[in-house]
């Protein structure tokens, strides 16, 4: 068969430097792709899409009371997101965030739990450390199997997110569990003490959301200017030349899984000392689980998870509201979700290969 006659394919080619300018349209074209598929299935659905997008992308930006909201869904999405992100850029892949966040928000618990009486102002910032701590100690069991056992660290964490969601389970229904709360399975609510201040009056925003930021700024400076971080990158981007250099890879590991799980941990400490007051077995929203989308859609990158993080948090809020306003199931808020991570992978797979059409090798065709 002649060259002319063997059909065109099409091919994946890499392209030797991606632009800049390509980096940043990725994620707006993601975020385009999204929306339009899920137009499309809100159509299908029978429902209005001018409304749904209207409530979903819209509302949480129309009025100071929604958008507050956002902010305050953004502060455990950051960190979360942050502290991942330093894991997957080094190849060390934390899905348990969820689990992480859940053992963060029981550990800061014990404090207002145990000692129902305390005062002063030493007791939230000594929640935010022991959950941060927590989070940490419940990642360091993923590190463990993995650096010892050569366990797959996505599937270990994975499942340990499982066994955190039981043993809350086993304390509200058990030993936390509020005598007074008419069975219901919550812990008994704190003390003003134990809630971080608030931040901007007349909303719920807390100062959580600075020490979000202030995780994102330290997060930068790490990955872009230590020493540590950059043994990291070379770590994820060539494993051989970092073995070559004498990088240790266990090392990285656990100090990978410890910054997600540290991250994860105090986020979740600072949801039970700030919106809610208490421990919940509704403190498990998936936030560990969302804040994958966050640090991917900003591009792994402290900067971009800043945006992304703001993104995710209003589609939490603006589906709330679809879901009242618009009739939308929930299960069609978190294809949204995914929808958007998707697309993203899409999108960045173009930046990082240009398509080419070429003629089909021979005996490729039938």
């Amino acid at each position: 068969m002649s060259a002319l006659s063997r059909p065109f394919l099409p091919v994946l080619v890499r392209r030797e430097h991606a632009s800049l300018a390509i980096k940043l349209v990725a994620p707006p074209a993601a975020l385009g792709l999204a929306t339009l598929l899920n137009l499309g299935l809100y159509l299908l659905m029978g429902r209005d899409p001018a409304a749904v997008f209207h409530a979903m992308l819209l509302e949480p930006f129309l009025s100071w009371a929604s958008f507050s909201e956002v902010l305050l869904k953004m502060g455990p999405l950051l960190l979360i997101a942050q502290g991942l992100a330093i894991g997957f850029r080094a190849k060390v892949f934390n899905i348990g965030a969820e689990g992480q966040f859940i053992l963060g928000a029981i550990f800061a618990s014990a404090i207002p739990i145990w000692l129902p009486q305390a005062t002063g102002q030493w007791i939230w910032p000594a929640m935010l450390v022991l959950g941060a701590l927590g989070g940490a100690l419940w990642a360091s069991l993923t590190a463990f199997w993995r650096v010892r056992l050569n366990a797959n660290e996505i599937l270990v964490s994975l499942m340990l997110a499982l066994v955190a969601a039981q043993v809350l389970n086993y304390l509200l229904l058990g030993p936390w569990k509020d005598p007074a709360g008419f069975n219901f399975p919550q812990s008994v609510m704190f003390q003003y003490d134990a809630m971080v201040p608030i931040l901007i009056p007349g909303t719920r925003v807390n100062v959580s959301l600075l020490i979000a930021f202030a995780f994102s700024l330290a997060a930068w400076v790490f990955m872009q200017r230590s020493f540590a971080g950059y043994k990291l990158q070379v770590g994820g981007l060539a494993p051989r030349a970092a073995g070559y250099a004498g990088f240790n890879e266990g090392r990285a590991i656990w100090l990978s899984l410890l910054i997600g799980g540290f991250a994860a941990g105090l986020a979740g400490a600072a949801e039970v000392a700030g919106p809610l007051g208490q421990l919940q077995r509704s403190i498990s929203t998936g936030y560990g689980y969302a804040a994958i989308i966050v640090a991917y859609l900003g591009g792994l990158h402290p900067i971009g998870i800043v945006f992304s993080a703001l993104l995710m948090a209003a589609l939490y809020i603006g589906g709330d509201n679809a879901m009242v306003s618009a009739n939308l199931p929930v299960a069609a808020v978190r294809v949204f979700q995914g929808s958007l991570l998707l697309a993203y992978l899409v999108a960045i797979a173009f930046v990082r290969y240009r398509l080419e059409w070429r003629h089909a090798a021979h005996g490729s065709a039938p």
